[in-house]
């Protein structure tokens, strides 16, 4: 509780306390192993971990030991990088402010915040200029409550506010594609181009590709991929994880687009934890140019989201049907997020699900059983006639919640026996099923939704999350259902159903 805390905060270092984001160290413990066994930080809670005295504590075996290993874990990555969400928006409120500095053009975000990565650890800047020292010194003193890592030539580093070192480099025209391709990486990538340019007695690096001292290219990235007799390779998929052999051959996917989604399949309202009401996640849909928005409130037993009850759900679908009449642009549709019980159940009779435009099956409780156990929990649920998608199937919570156990490749495997639709939920702490899952997904032929899991008209805007997620899984616009127009998802919606 929040007195408990306080009370441990008075008592102990601060470092100490962020251990509390471990699960399953709660505040008594940690009194007792700072106390008894002089932890103050991570590092001491490792060496108490591997220690005989350990075992003394209530509630210590083996297992929560590892659990509360895998948390050190965890909590070290969440400092060393921060989540995708958090950081672009910076990243683009970096490339504005640049492009505003006299003499500049072409200032892009480049690193692993352009390959769309889950995580990212710092922000790439490039911008051009025939006057860099002027450029990066404007840089470094854009906000003068930074810290000011290093300044001088083509190069200033700077901390922001949030923590989060941003990087900017100038470069000159001759040079941008060359520059841009570099520090975007990924490493592994970029060794795999090296190579091939070393096949053809050339050399690449970020000032341009060269045959001996000649440049011969370097202002785009395009050119140098097709120097080295490739077509450009989309930045999300560049982490050598098989884009090489693909563009060689002709088969890079033609990847799925913002501008490509027609809808949102799964947002929440004031009917349960959402903060909008239909009428106004309709109008945000409506300006955003979608054909279509799904509502998809918590079911029942999510009393901590205020999950709807037969009879609110009753009443919801008034308010609702009344919403969809006055519209002439957006099909408001029907839906919800029904919880996957325990035992594999759903948490509403068929018969109410039968009479729902749409239904998205999740986990919320429960994530701590066995592997065969949760993976046959989902599978049940994909079973039921009345299920479209399931969604976020891992329960992950990035830099915060480890994935539940379940074999996802037989979730997918059930999931294409089916006819079933897997998530990729936008939501940037949860981006799940993630790059790796999705694209196991779409090679089995199974169908995606890319949602938003919004709470609010402002978090629908995540889809640019997703659909980064679905691009670095190889995801094409023929895999995501909310791209199709709706008639012909009215259509899949109903054919799942028999």
């Amino acid at each position: 509780s929040m007195k408990e805390y306080e009370k441990l905060q008075e008592k102990i270092p601060l470092d100490t306390v962020d251990l509390l984001r471990i699960p399953g160290l709660g505040p008594k413990t940690l009194s007792l192993l700072f106390t008894e066994l002089g932890v103050r930080n991570a590092g001491d809670l490792e060496k108490a971990l591997d220690g005989p005295e350990i075992l003394q504590f209530k509630g210590m075996g083996q297992k929560k030991i590892e659990d509360i290993r895998r948390g050190i874990t965890l909590l070290r990555e969440s400092k060393e990088r921060s989540r995708l969400g958090v950081v672009l928006p910076l990243g683009e409120s970096l490339v504005e402010a640049v492009s505003s500095i006299p003499r500049t053009e072409g200032t892009i975000l480049a690193g692993s915040l352009r390959r769309m990565r889950e995580t990212v650890k710092d922000i790439d800047v490039l911008t051009i200029s025939d006057n860099p020292p002027e450029v990066v010194e404007a840089f470094t003193s854009l906000r003068p409550e930074k810290d000011v890592l290093a300044s001088g030539g083509t190069k200033g580093s700077v901390i922001l506010q949030q923590g989060i070192q941003a990087d900017l480099r100038v470069v000159g025209p001759e040079s941008y594609g060359a520059a841009l391709l570099y520090f975007t990486g990924s490493k592994a990538h970029n060794v795999r181009l090296r190579g091939l340019a070393q096949k053809k007695g050339l050399k690449i690096n970020e000032y341009g590709i060269f045959r001996g001292d000649e440049i011969i290219a370097g202002e785009t990235e395009k050119e140098i991929y097709e120097t080295l007799g490739l077509p450009f390779i989309p930045p999300e998929l560049r982490e050598d994880r098989g884009e090489i052999e693909a563009a060689m051959e002709g088969r890079l996917p033609d990847l799925i687009e913002l501008a490509d989604i027609r809808g949102d399949l799964h947002t929440h309202t004031m009917w349960s934890d959402g903060k909008a009401t239909i009428a106004q996640m309709a109008d945000a849909a409506e300006e955003l140019g979608y054909e279509y928005i799904a509502i998809t409130d918590h079911s029942t037993s999510q009393t901590i989201a205020k999950g709807l009850s037969i009879e609110r759900l009753a009443e919801k679908r008034i308010e609702l049907d009344a919403e969809a009449k006055k519209r002439k642009k957006i099909h408001v549709l029907m839906g919800t997020e029904v919880d996957i019980k325990m035992d594999g159940t759903l948490d509403y009779p068929d018969e109410i699900l039968k009479s729902l435009d749409v239904v998205v099956a999740s986990v919320h409780s429960g994530f701590k059983m066995d592997r065969d156990t949760m993976t046959n929990r989902i599978i049940s649920a994909i079973k039921n006639p009345y299920v479209h998608a399931i969604g976020h199937p891992t329960g992950r919570l990035i830099n915060e919640r480890e994935p539940y156990d379940v074999d996802i490749d037989l979730v997918i495997e059930a999931a294409a026996e089916y006819g079933k639709a897997l998530e990729v939920n936008g939501s940037y702490p949860r981006l799940d099923l993630n790059d790796l899952h999705v694209r196991k997904a779409v090679d089995a032929g199974v169908k995606i939704i890319i949602s938003t899991d919004a709470h609010s008209t402002t978090q629908l805007l995540f889809m640019r999350y997703g659909v980064g997620t679905a691009r670095r899984g190889w995801v094409q616009k023929k895999d995501v259902l909310n791209a199709l127009p709706f008639g012909e998802l009215n259509e899949w919606l109903k054919s799942v159903r028999g």
